[in-house]
């Protein structure tokens, strides 16, 4: 009977836990980046780096002066190692490279030389905001008739509770942005890499990554 209540406590203090920790990180008061500034600022990245390549930028050169822009406009909270890691998520595969991570945002470029297909994810305590820099991304909900299409400078937003099944056609390239509770969609985001692909040197990276990330902000006081 004392093993039982004992069980029953420590269960109702990790439920306290979990909903506090929930709450408390999805809250707007801890977001620094803003949808709209990244999406001026990947068009102006996209507008740079063909202005001084006669309108012909390489995929490297857009997102390298996106990355560039970032850190400039968000020198605080951006870190950017230089470390691209695949990311296997939802049925797709791609590379990424981690700008922020903490527990209530991240920022990322994400993307694909040769096309992807896959799932996006359903996130209720989250929304991801995806602004395309090179190609095409196309997406759709189950039964629509046509399919949404995102080309450069154009964001798309994925809501809360939503999914959708999306493709890229061919290369393209993002910067990919959400917030809420970033811990929430981390299941998604590891699946793949550990009942399919089973790659443990890109999850060990991919956890130092977003792991380095999470922890240096939370010493500045960034959740």
């Amino acid at each position: 009977m004392l093993l039982f209540s004992r069980t029953s406590n420590l269960l109702v203090a990790v439920t306290v836990v979990v909903v506090a920790f929930f709450v408390l990180v999805d809250q707007p008061s801890n977001w620094v980046y803003d949808p709209a500034r990244l999406q001026r600022i990947a068009q102006q990245s996209i507008a740079n780096a063909n202005s001084a390549n006669g309108g012909n930028a390489t995929a490297q050169q857009i997102t390298s002066e996106t990355i560039r822009l970032v850190l400039k406009n968000y020198p605080q909270t951006t870190r950017y190692t230089g470390k691209w890691l695949w990311n296997n998520a939802g049925g797709a595969m791609g590379a990424m490279t981690v700008l922020h991570c903490s527990f209530s945002e991240y920022l990322i470029i994400f993307g694909t030389s040769v096309g992807t297909e896959g799932h996006t994810g359903r996130y209720y305590w989250a929304e991801d905001f995806f602004t395309i820099l090179v190609g095409e991304q196309w997406a759709a909900l189950p039964g629509a008739a046509e399919k949404e299409v995102y080309r450069p400078g154009e964001q798309h937003f994925l809501q809360r509770g939503t999914a959708k099944q999306y493709r890229m056609p061919g290369e393209c390239w993002a910067l990919e942005y959400a917030r809420g509770n970033i811990v929430s969609m981390l299941f998604f985001g590891f699946a793949d890499m550990v009942t399919s692909t089973l790659d443990v040197h890109t999850l060990y990276y991919t956890v130092l990554e977003s792991a380095g990330n999470m922890i240096h902000n939370l010493l500045m006081g960034k959740i």
